[in-house]
């Protein structure tokens, strides 16, 4: 049976659907399974992907020709049967279910399983042949529920606003500070943002997520504001002539990779808040097993340590080499994407390290 999808030098491509699927060269028709810049780029010809992700698109990559359709909505695209669904990463994250030759494959993109406000929450496909990411492939990897980090959040940033001192937390400007926004305490002080965070704030009320008010770092008059402020900001803000502005502060950032021992004292941050936007080890495990299908394509992260799990459970596996997961397309104060990007890979890690 032939392949649904494979590697070219543009990207992963649907012969029977003559498209790619998050191309890192410019083709004639992509779709995108959501708009952090790895995976969304500018040059193609016709874009498809969710109509949630519309906005925030369009926030990205400017006036695209651009088709969406609805979550679950089949279309036909030459002799493949496509629709999109939810993949619980980012606003407008989808997996890519395609149907032709007899065979089912789904290409999930980025995705994580823990359901929260600012996104649909992921949805199981069953298929043949799933594609799967494995950012955080490791079974160090095992994310504390949300609600505990956000706990964790607000007694810091409520703490530092009893010392009259800002709260920095650097998060990804595309889906992590939304997400963070929507679920801290807005009664704790003034929400204030970079201003790479700003326009995607906009594609998101525009989309209809229900955010705090928030007002740029730029138009805040008083900086006695900023004395109780949680300030939302891009890493590569860290350290520049932009924190000036704070006085005193306390730094944070919020990412999975915060769960390794030392990626804290690295980058010599005051406090470190395990929340990221993909599966962790065991949410790996448990969408490659919810989906069913009994081969599974690993294209990035801990691809090795993944393909020899799945091997050992019995599955086919394999992987393809691809460009996602750029370390500087989303960690930029000039760029309102968000893509997480570990700061330092371990040479390795137990298999039982938790």
């Amino acid at each position: 049976m032939t392949d649904l999808v494979i590697r070219r030098p543009e990207g992963l491509y649907c012969p029977a659907g003559d498209f790619f699927i998050d191309p890192w060269r410019p083709v004639a028709r992509a779709v995108v399974t959501h708009a952090h810049a790895d995976h969304a780029r500018t040059g193609h010809g016709d874009y498809l992907a969710a109509h949630d992700a519309r906005h925030v698109l369009r926030a990205r990559l400017g006036q695209i020709r651009l088709q969406t359709v609805a979550y679950g909505q089949p279309l036909t695209i030459g002799a493949a049967r496509v629709s999109l669904h939810p993949a619980g990463h980012v606003l407008g994250s989808a997996q890519v279910r395609i149907e032709a030759q007899g065979s089912v494959w789904v290409v999930s993109g980025d995705y994580k399983l823990e359901p929260e406000a600012t996104c649909a929450a992921f949805e199981p496909v069953p298929c043949d042949t799933f594609i799967t990411e494995s950012t955080f492939g490791l079974p160090v990897y095992r994310w504390p529920p949300q609600h505990e980090v956000m706990a964790a959040v607000d007694a810091w940033w409520a703490a530092n606003a009893a010392a009259g001192r800002a709260s920095v937390l650097f998060c990804y400007a595309f889906g992590k500070a939304q997400r963070i926004a929507a679920a801290v305490d807005a009664a704790i002080g003034p929400i204030v943002v970079h201003g790479a965070v700003a326009p995607l704030n906009e594609a998101y009320a525009a989309s209809g997520v229900a955010l705090p008010p928030m007002r740029c770092v730029s138009e805040v008059a008083d900086p006695a504001d900023f004395k109780h402020a949680l300030v939302l900001a891009p890493p590569s803000a860290a350290g520049s002539p932009w924190m000036k502005r704070f006085g005193a502060y306390s730094d944070a950032f919020a990412s999975g990779w915060m769960q390794l021992r030392g990626a804290r004292r690295r980058r010599a941050l005051d406090r470190g808040f395990v929340l990221s936007d993909h599966a962790d080890w065991p949410g790996l495990q448990q969408a490659i097993a919810a989906c069913g299908a009994r081969r599974v394509i690993v294209t990035h992260g801990y691809v090795p340590v993944m393909v020899r799990w799945l091997r050992e459970q019995g599955l086919q596996a394999e992987s393809f080499e691809t460009e996602y997961g750029d370390e500087h397309a989303d960690d930029s104060a000039d760029d309102s994407a968000a893509a997480e990007v570990a700061p330092v890979q371990p040479a390795a890690v137990p298999a039982d390290s938790e």
